[in-house]
């Protein structure tokens, strides 16, 4: 067979689609120079809004409620069996596998239970991701042994900074559907700050890649976990908090050519599988995205499903979205909202002085007509058959997926540590003696 291309996973904390090659006013040039090279899905979307969760999805090609992973690796959950990361696939292929700056599926010492072959970076700061990623790629320079790097970054995660921002709050547009006010302009200002960082890091990483002759056999996988860490946003299953950048570089993913078929973070195992010419684990639930690349196909999948189990506090939700519609449908018994499962930033405070959004037990929008999803059609009799069918569509999914949720409240492990549901902060006291980041 032809020789098995290289794999470059290189991905960030909580940037949603909020760069420039999504249209926003936000100067990311590596990204969008990777974007016109290869190939940018423009629904694509995370399995879970909340980190862990999220990455673990994407590097087994399982649902979280499969692979074990249902809250956040550094306060205690974990993979049921890390044996299912991409990389052993990928060994038993003969790919050395190596890794630089965050995962994220691992915490402490469960980090060498993932099996990499190489850990390029020890405790944040003591070595740039970005420079030990580029070391690595420079020593494989000319080597016949195929590799996958994991390069993860933290830019766009809070805290972020106060002030020296490079975009005046007097011209930024404030995400969606967030009011227009001085203090969220100013938050946007500093995330977009941020997102500068974090392509100017990756361009480190690309231009390595490049330098030391390997940008034509690599295939270049570039995504964040989910949306960026404002109220609405991460930790929720509109599309604000499950949307995501997906830029594919590499064969077939060429051409500057932009997919408006739904895609999905289940997806990228069976992809990464078809292009390196090995066999995807019968355990994958999703497609390979090479018939969207090649134009061969507009569409692989009908739908694409979401699910929120534990982020800082328990609250269970699951959705299923088609190309038109969206449906969202709450577990719990609440009628008010968990707020520590929204990080600290001026514009949560904002929004809860505001009184914050209504908690909905079930959601119907029509995201053609109400693309910011505000207008919930549960309700709505013309909207009946469509419901049905989103309903229906959401149980299939869960009963062909063994959702423990369908048997009652998940329980969390003895090793999980989980905030008051009905406190304010992630930030706030669990009893644990250790401090937790607003991951």
């Amino acid at each position: 067979m032809a020789e098995r291309p290289n794999i470059l996973y290189i991905h960030s904390h909580d940037t949603g689609r909020y760069i420039q090659p999504y249209g926003h006013a936000i100067p990311t040039p590596n990204l969008q120079g990777l974007a016109e090279q290869g190939v940018l899905f423009r629904r694509a979307f995370c399995a879970n809004p909340t980190c862990s969760p999220s990455r673990a999805a994407l590097v087994t090609g399982t649902y979280p409620h499969q692979n074990g992973m249902l809250g956040l690796a550094h306060r205690g959950w974990y993979l049921n069996n890390y044996d299912e990361h991409i990389i052993h696939t990928l060994k038993a292929a003969g790919y050395k596998t190596a890794l630089s700056g965050v995962q994220h599926v691992a915490h402490g010492k469960r980090v060498d239970e993932i099996g990499y072959d190489e850990v390029l970076t020890g405790p944040r700061g003591a070595n740039p991701t970005e420079v030990a990623a580029s070391k690595f790629l420079h020593r494989q320079k000319g080597s016949d042994r195929p590799f996958f790097l994991s390069v993860g970054f933290t830019e766009t995660h809070r805290g972020f900074p106060k002030d020296n921002w490079t975009a005046s709050p007097n011209h930024v547009m404030p995400p969606a559907p967030l009011p227009d006010t001085r203090e969220i302009r100013e938050d946007m200002a500093a995330y977009i700050t941020c997102a500068g960082i974090l392509d100017r890091k990756m361009g480190v990483v690309l231009d390595a890649l490049r330098d030391a002759g390997l940008w034509d056999n690599t295939l270049i996988v570039c995504t964040t976990d989910h949306g960026i860490a404002f109220p609405r946003m991460k930790c929720n299953l509109h599309d604000t908090g499950i949307g995501i950048m997906l830029i594919m570089r590499g064969r077939p993913f060429t051409g500057g050519r932009a997919v408006d078929g739904l895609a999905s973070h289940v997806d990228v195992v069976p992809t990464i599988c078809d292009v390196a010419g090995v066999d995807a684990p019968e355990r994958c639930e999703g497609v390979s995205l090479v018939p969207l690349a090649t134009g061969k196909s507009e569409s692989v999948r009908d739908e694409i499903h979401a699910e929120m189990n534990y982020h800082a506090s328990y609250e269970p939700m699951r959705c299923v979205r088609t190309d038109r519609y969206k449906y969202i449908k709450r577990f719990d018994e609440r009628d008010k909202p968990v707020l520590p499962n929204c990080d600290q930033s001026p514009s949560k405070e904002l929004v809860m002085e505001a009184g914050w959004y209504p908690y909905e037990k079930e959601m119907l929008f029509d995201t053609f007509l109400d693309p910011h999803e505000t207008n919930n059609l549960m309700n709505d009799p013309g909207c009946a058959k469509v419901l049905a069918d989103m309903q229906a569509r959401l149980m299939r999914w869960q009963e062909a997926t063994n959702d423990p949720i369908l048997d009652g409240p998940i329980p969390a492990p003895a090793t999980a540590v989980v905030n008051d549901i009905d406190g304010v902060s992630p930030q706030e006291p669990t009893g644990s003696t250790e401090q937790f980041p607003q991951w």
